[in-house]
């Protein structure tokens, strides 16, 4: 395993020999410093990560690099023989987990068999592996589709299809008494036993458990921004329009900038509100009114003119029933899928690990059986 050399992004010259890292692939360059074909290991960040580069390309500093001038194994069975142990195990770095080459060095792997044997194992598991790889990449696209389709439903559901529809400012459709504000709590040092506060990052999902926390006498100062189960916390930087609701477990938390509050009015159902905030033509608004190059925001006064489309009580109660039926059943699909997607890669490793460790003729042998 030879030490990837320093490369600063500054000093690339677009080339034809990938860059490639711990965490794979980051750019090219006009020269390289291992052979074609080579296998790259992660030694920082993404440590014991393994890559196969049949180019040959520029391994950088935080990885190392196997080529035919390393080993006299068939490079594509010592890949494969790679992945059969776990050089994650082997971290001696504290502060900074890495994967030191002596450590490494240390790993019992599969003994190999004669060249011609490498050869058939490696050519076995080039084809089995494609195989459970097609699988998972079909999944995959069909749990992206799931989410595409459910968004388009949200639209039919929370927004209908005329687009002569009237549609009304969010400020009338929020709480008077408490309108819509920024969050005030500067994010700081996490304060053990404090009150929890929401910033953007969490609103992909608001689990209070994983808060960070304040005082409570910054809670105390800042109040004003603080919310209340059911309210509706709104990012206004970096993921704008990220929208959660405070859930029931959350009695008491407050809001870092970058966030803002949304409290519904009387009259107004929280859970419709969620659903219109997330629609298509209301992420679009809230994109096209915010402002800035490098790091756009969207201000309250934009945020309080976002248009939606007016619904009755009893309408707003069937649009949240309707979207909960067709949401359930999306979802059971989707963790089918990805239970799936779990399945296919457990199995991808026990057949790579039986088969470079002789636990079966791969010229007798066959890998379908599982995949088909």
């Amino acid at each position: 395993m030879a030490y990837g050399d320093s490369l600063a992004a500054e000093l690339r010259v677009d080339g034809k020999f990938p860059v490639v890292g711990s965490g794979g692939v980051s750019g090219s360059h006009d020269r390289g410093n291992f052979n074609a074909p080579g296998i790259v290991i992660g030694r920082k960040g993404s440590y014991g990560s393994i890559h196969w580069v049949s180019s040959g390309g520029f391994a950088i500093d935080t990885a190392y690099y196997i080529d035919d001038r390393l080993t006299s194994a068939n490079l594509r069975w010592l890949y494969y023989a790679l992945q059969a142990v776990d050089l994650r195990g082997v971290s001696q770095d504290v502060g900074v987990p890495g994967l030191s080459r002596e450590s490494a060095y240390e790993v019992a792997v599969p003994l190999p068999p004669r060249i011609e044997e490498q050869r058939r194992i490696a050519d076995f598991l080039d084809a089995e592996t494609a195989r459970i790889d097609s699988l998972i990449r079909a999944r995959s696209a069909q749990i992206a589709v799931i989410g595409e389709r459910l968004d388009v439903l949200r639209d039919s559901i929370f927004e209908g299809d005329d687009a002569e529809v009237d549609r009304i400012p969010l400020m009338y459709l929020t709480d008077p008494y408490r309108p819509i504000v920024y969050g005030i709590v500067q994010a700081g040092p996490d304060f053990p036993g404090g009150v929890p506060y929401v910033k953007t990052g969490d609103l992909k999902k608001l689990c209070p458990e994983s808060l960070s926390r304040t005082s409570p006498e910054i809670h105390q100062q800042f109040r004003r921004a603080a919310v209340r189960p059911g309210d509706l916390v709104m990012a206004m930087r970096a993921s704008i329009g990220a929208v959660a609701m405070v859930p029931p477990h959350l009695p008491e938390a407050n809001l870092t900038q970058g966030t803002a509050r949304i409290a519904a009015a009387d009259g107004v159902s929280n859970e419709w509100l969620l659903h219109a905030l997330q629609t298509r033509r209301v992420r679009e608004q809230c994109d096209l009114r915010a402002v800035g190059s490098t790091f756009r925001t969207l201000n309250i006064w934009d945020l309080r003119r976002i248009t939606l489309v007016g619904a009755s009580m009893a309408d707003q109660a069937k649009s949240v029933r309707d979207f909960k039926v067709a949401e359930t059943a999306h979802m059971n699909i989707r963790d089918a899928g990805e239970r799936q997607i779990r399945v296919l890669a457990e199995r991808r490793q026990s057949l790579i690990t039986a088969a470079v460790t002789g636990q079966f003729d791969v010229t007798t042998a066959s890998g379908r059986n599982v995949t088909d």
